[in-house]
């Protein structure tokens, strides 16, 4: 989910995009900016849209922290998403998660997996891997394995 060719020079506009893109209205649709200004604003932040289309174009980078934390409560990050590349991978990596399981095939896997112990879904999720690395697609993220006190790795 990387940000726009045309924002590549802004980190912030990049990462506003990547949450125009991935969270969604309850209707199901992408949220549009006057949408999203007009939520805002009533929550008491006053923002408008073509200031948002601007921070989107990376026309304005360097946004309030009020409207910095508006933006990030609006989608639902925290507002570190849009300073701390380690948050931001991860919420990116959520995010992508999410827009994933908005496909009917991915949610009927991801329901049949449901009740399977923790060694079936290890197997399963090295099945998928494997599938994924033959068809030339990018690894999915990897949640990190538990570590005992000596640093070895353990399931």
């Amino acid at each position: 989910m990387a940000g726009d060719e045309e924002t590549a020079e802004c980190p912030l506009a990049g990462k506003l995009n990547t949450l125009f893109r991935a969270v969604v209205s309850a209707s199901g649709g992408p949220y549009s900016t006057d949408e999203v200004a007009r939520t805002i604003t009533a929550a008491g932040v006053p923002i408008s849209a073509s200031y948002i289309w601007l921070l989107r174009k990376g026309q304005r980078d360097n946004p309030t922290l009020k409207h910095i934390e508006a933006l990030a409560k609006f989608f639902g990050v925290p507002p570190a998403y849009f300073f701390d590349d380690g948050i931001t991978a991860t919420v990116n990596a959520e995010l992508e998660l999410l827009v994933a399981l908005r496909d009917a095939k991915v949610q009927r896997v991801a329901l049949r997996a449901a009740g399977l112990s923790p060694e079936s879904l290890h197997s399963i999720g090295e099945v998928i891997e494997r599938v994924r690395e033959l068809e030339g697609l990018n690894r999915a993220p990897r949640t990190p394995r538990n570590t005992s006190k000596d640093g070895s790795a353990s399931s």
